[in-house]
């Protein structure tokens, strides 16, 4: 790229930062391909990220440094990333000749060949550092992906997976705590609405039947 197209660009990307700003969406100057975002608000992210493809992202959902996110994307409310955590849809050929899509090969012509599968990530998601999810997966609400972890397949609301391949290793809550949350749907509610249901977010869901009990209710 010249150096007048290298600015120009540059200008561009400094104009488009300041209107996410506006909507407070902070997205810091070294984030490559932030335009093939579609952000809901209240958004942050860090440094080094990269994004391409169709990718939404929810209201609040955060991202650590050098996450990349790849394909067609869709992520929830609340969501956070830690340090090198990555989602990739697109796949290479398969079952060609060859994989290789790159211009060095007939001109990249192999590169129609590329495929996506849409990866789609619910509410209040912590995906841990350098976790990698994979394309075609589902994630639920409330689900944590520990750190170095691949996702292969669809997780369960308030599951905790780990491992490569991940597997299920806890369920978070009971049945019915896991249906009162989803029921309750408070990543959808307004900044007032949260401030009076605060003390919620402080209680301690382990080992209560309900979200409206108390620890040591029977």
């Amino acid at each position: 790229m010249a150096p007048f197209s290298k600015i120009r660009q540059r200008l561009s990307e400094r104009r488009e930062r300041l209107k996410l700003k506006k909507r407070g969406i902070i997205v810091a100057p070294e984030v490559k391909g932030f335009k093939n975002v579609t952000f809901e608000g209240k958004n942050a992210v860090l440094s080094f990220c990269n994004f391409n493809g169709k990718i939404k992202i929810g209201y609040g959902t955060t991202f650590g440094i050098h996450n990349l996110i790849h394909g067609d994307v869709d992520i929830g409310r609340y969501c956070q990333f830690g340090p090198y955590a990555s989602i990739n849809t697109f796949n290479h050929p398969t079952t060609h000749i060859t994989t290789y899509i790159n211009k060095n090969l007939l001109g990249g012509s192999m590169a129609k060949y590329k495929s996506s599968k849409l990866t789609k990530l619910g509410n209040d998601i912590w995906v841990g550092k350098n976790a990698i999810i994979l394309g075609g997966v589902t994630l639920g609400n409330g689900v944590i992906v520990a750190a170095g972890s691949v996702v292969t397949k669809d997780v369960p609301d308030y599951h905790v997976v780990a491992g490569v391949p991940a597997k299920v290793i806890k369920k978070r809550f009971s049945d019915q705590v896991i249906d009162e949350l989803n029921e309750l749907k408070w990543w959808d509610k307004d900044e007032s609405a949260l401030q009076e249901m605060s003390a919620l977010f402080d209680k301690d869901l382990e080992g209560l039947k309900s979200i409206y009990d108390q620890p040591g209710d029977e």
